[in-house]
């Protein structure tokens, strides 16, 4: 997946904002679905925002604070990052899922919606 081709949702309200105040994200939005290439329209396959590091090899988001809920929710569960291939998963991750996801769990507290 790769965080593209369509795969992920923006809100109306997102777009609205990044109009607004983040005008280079919204050249990455075409036809309400992200993320597209400025230039053509055509969905990219990649998330342009997502960078990884040349020395330590993780993963960063450079529009970390103004990312669509989608990202800001994602990921659930370990198996999903597995399912799609996620950047952030390390090999060591993969070891102990279970000690991963309650790792998992624990980082995301804040970002995910309650359900209760």
């Amino acid at each position: 997946m790769k965080y593209g081709n369509g795969r992920l949702s923006v809100t109306a309200d997102e777009v609205d904002m990044w109009v607004l105040f983040s005008p280079d994200i919204a050249d990455y939005v075409a036809k309400g679905k992200i993320w597209a290439s400025p230039d053509t329209g055509k969905l990219l396959d990649y998330c342009p925002w997502l960078r990884k590091n040349p020395i330590s090899g993780l993963h960063t988001c450079d529009i970390y604070y103004d990312r669509p809920s989608d990202c800001r929710y994602y990921p659930v569960t370990v198996q999903q990052m597995i399912q799609d291939e996620c950047e952030m998963l390390e090999k060591n991750d993969l070891i102990n899922p279970v000690k991963t996801q309650a790792a998992l769990d624990k980082l995301m507290e804040d970002s995910r919606p309650s359900f209760d």
